[in-house]
């Protein structure tokens, strides 16, 4: 699994193309949306005074989203040359190969949440759960990469194409904007929207991260976060497992 996992990682930082737009477009949106919606922090019972602290958890859920199409299009391209079949063939079990198959994603998960937590930092962004918070911050960002990431390899053996893993992601994308990105979810006066973002497990990813940024230790909202985390990691591999067994018998 190791080997695998180093694969991963040196053939995705390998292509500058392949790792900093993923990087860099969740900086670009935090910034543009702390200046634009920054009027929000007048609305009664906003949390924060600054929407740049109340905006950066989202930056690490989107950045570790990216990550999921590297780790969908990397195993599509391995699909397509042969290369998963051979794999198949060692005695590699199916979840530490697909757990081998994401250490690209998962690498630039993590680098994204340490620049993204910088940049928060050094823009005036308080960590109110201290050292030990931004630390937790740091490998929840790295389970939720992890998530998504396996959640691109199941697209991918479905899929069979890079084509098809990036045909889905604007689906993907789509589910975390109908969630408490903007604005909390007691906030949100539309219904239907509120109802959705309820319901929507990125809510709660995300208010776990905020949490750790406004509040400081809001043990509901970490538990929630963490829960939805590894339900995301346990659902995507099942997933993955059961149709990398179905692709590799009909091959």
């Amino acid at each position: 699994m190791w080997l695998i996992a180093r694969r991963s990682v040196v053939r995705t930082f390998r292509q500058p193309g392949v790792w900093i737009p993923p990087l860099t477009f969740p900086l670009m949106l935090m910034a543009v949306n702390s200046n634009g919606l920054r009027a929000a922090t007048h609305l009664p019972g906003f949390p924060t005074r600054s929407f740049l602290a109340f905006f950066l958890p989202f930056s690490f859920l989107q950045g570790a989203l990216f990550a999921s199409g590297i780790a969908g299009t990397d195993l599509a391209r391995d699909i397509d040359t042969g290369f998963l079949n051979r794999l198949a063939l060692t005695p590699v079990r199916g979840a530490a190969l697909l757990l081998g198959q994401i250490g690209g994603a998962v690498g630039l998960g993590a680098i994204q949440a340490v620049v993204y937590l910088g940049v928060g930092l050094a823009a005036g962004v308080h960590i109110d759960s201290g050292v030990p918070g931004a630390f937790l911050i740091l490998v929840l960002a790295v389970l939720i990469a992890t998530g998504w990431g396996t959640l691109g390899l199941w697209i991918a053996l479905r899929t069979g194409s890079g084509e098809g893993v990036q045909s889905q992601f604007p689906l993907l994308f789509f589910a975390t904007f109908i969630s408490s990105m903007n604005l909390p979810r007691n906030l949100i006066e539309v219904k239907w929207f509120r109802d959705i973002a309820t319901i929507n497990p990125v809510s709660y990813m995300i208010e776990g991260l905020r949490s750790l940024v406004l509040v400081g230790w809001d043990a509901q909202a970490l538990a929630l976060g963490f829960f939805f985390a590894f339900a995301l990691i346990a659902c995507s591999m099942a997933l993955a497992t059961r149709q990398l067994k179905v692709r590799m018998t009909r091959t």
